[in-house]
Parts: C-alpha cells; sequence; structure tokens
C-alpha cells in the first residue's frame, strides 16, 4: 500500500465514522483489509483500494470503514466496573424507576460480550428489587459484528477472555468448540446498527449508556461531540460509563466522575441545565 493509499483510507474512515487512523502503521489497516479483500473477490489489498478510487460505490466504502473499525472486547472487561454496576448501579435504577423497565445501551457492543456480560450481571444481582425489568440494546457500526453478537455464538478462546466458569455453565450451552449464549439471555437484548456520528435523538432516553475502550480509536476533535450526544439521551439520574483511561476534553463540564471504580459518570449542572 502507498502512502496516497493510506491517506484515503484515513480520510474515509476519519469522515464516515469519526475514525482515529495512523498512516504510519501500514501493516495494522493491512491486517484489518485483507479479509474484507478476500471476502469482495479481490486478489489483494491493492485491487480494493484501485476499485474504490474507480468506482466510490457506498457498499464498498463502507465495508471498507467497517473493516477499520477497532472491535477488541471480551466479557466482563474492567470486572470492578461490572461488579459496581451490578452491585450499586442496578440495584439504586430498579429502586427509582419501579413500574418502569430500566434501559441499558452498550453503543459499541462490537460482538456483544459487553452487554451480555450486563445482563448476566443484572440477573444476578441480589439487590436488584423483585420484578424490576430491563431492556438491553446494543449497537455497532458493524453489521458482522452485530450478526456475531445477535447469534450469541462464541469460540472457546471467547469465552476463556473474562467469563468466570460459574457463569459459562450457567449461561451457554457447549457444541463442539462453540458456546451457545442460552436464549433467554440472547433475547434480551435488541440490536440495530448505529454510527455514532449520526443523530440520535429518535432513540429516546437510557438510564445506563457504555461507551468502554472506543474513544482511543476515535479523532480526538469529535469526543466532545460524542459524549455531548450520548449525555443528551441520558436520564436526569443515568450513568455514562467509560474506559477506565478515556480522557474527556471537551466534555468535562457536562459530566461528574461518580467515585472509584474510574470510568463512571453520572450527569453534571451544565449537563442537567442543557436538558431542562
Amino acid at each position: 500500500m502507498t502512502p496516497e493509499d493510506m491517506d484515503l483510507l484515513a480520510a474515509l474512515g476519519r469522515a464516515r465514522a469519526g475514525l482515529k487512523i495512523d498512516v504510519d502503521k501500514t501493516y495494522v489497516v493491512e491486517s484489518r483489509l485483507a479479509p474484507l479483500a478476500r471476502r469482495e473477490g479481490f486478489d489483494s489489498i491493492e485491487a480494493l483500494i484501485a476499485t474504490l478510487r474507480a468506482k466510490r460505490e457506498e457498499r464498498l466504502i463502507w465495508a471498507i470503514v467497517e473493516a477499520l473499525t477497532f472491535n477488541d472486547t471480551s466479557f466482563f472487561r474492567d470486572r470492578d466496573i461490572f461488579a459496581h454496576l451490578r452491585d450499586t448501579v442496578l440495584p439504586d435504577l430498579s429502586k427509582a424507576r419501579l413500574d418502569q423497565p430500566i434501559r441499558v445501551w452498550s453503543a459499541a457492543c462490537s460482538t456483544g460480550q459487553e452487554v451480555y456480560s450486563l445482563a448476566m450481571a443484572a440477573g444476578e444481582s441480589r439487590d436488584v428489587e423483585p420484578g424490576a425489568r430491563f431492556e438491553f440494546f446494543g449497537s455497532d457500526l458493524s453489521e458482522r459484528c452485530l450478526e456475531k453478537a445477535q447469534s450469541g455464538l462464541y469460540t472457546q478462546f471467547e469465552v476463556q477472555r473474562g467469563l468466570p466458569i460459574k457463569q459459562l455453565v450457567k449461561h451457554f450451552n457447549n457444541t463442539d468448540d462453540t458456546w451457545e449464549i442460552s436464549p433467554r439471555i440472547r433475547q434480551s437484548v435488541r440490536w440495530k446498527r448505529i454510527n455514532l456520528l449520526s443523530d440520535l435523538s429518535s432513540l429516546g432516553t437510557f438510564d445506563v449508556i457504555l461507551l468502554r475502550h472506543v474513544l482511543d480509536g476515535l479523532e480526538p476533535s469529535l469526543h466532545g461531540r460524542i459524549i455531548e450526544s450520548l449525555v443528551a439521551r441520558l436520564a436526569e439520574d443515568g450513568v455514562l460509563v467509560l474506559g477506565p483511561d478515556d480522557q474527556l476534553t471537551g466534555a468535562a463540564a457536562t459530566l461528574l466522575q461518580a467515585g472509584d471504580p474510574p470510568g463512571v459518570f453520572v450527569r453534571g449542572p451544565a449537563a442537567r441545565e442543557a436538558a431542562a
């Protein structure tokens, strides 16, 4: 791949999805585009890019952008975060909502492990009010990731990454080297393809929004815009959960750190005034 190819791909990723692509890391981009080139019937990545330049076909553009996204995830990633959600956040919301559902959105869910983890944690929380109802939503830019998430099928390697044996035995069925999450958990989650740069106003309000380990892969200039868009979808007493190392440059006025563990935020005064 030439420097001009890298510049083109970086510009497409930035314009369509806000992706931060290091043009010096050609090997990273090649590793993500090689499977796409094979699926699309091209002999090489160079042939894929040549067709992109010649035709500018929307379907191919989006397939490339989706392939360039970083989709690493695992079950119960950062266990202290999930323990806090299970033992404090979800019980508090269950007491506040009573006859209303608690709406939880994993805003960049990748292949679904995060939102499934939270669904399992909610069902096992000892302090959630009896009869509490949860509505879980998972969204991602990648159609292929969403298809895998919706299937609820995971490899031995994937379930070994963070999933305790107790939950594995309780919530999964094993067939050869594939683990299938129980229909009860799988059917509790609804899925939708969403670009976080798009208008999110039609999604309604959520009590918990997760955007974890995502900001680092996006252009820093867009962090504030994305966080503000999510905060606008957050209930007055809702919780936004980011990665423990995510920085809130440009959005600090709208959020307050909710103590330990790091990465859990509530709406601050500026956000409350904007929503009033």
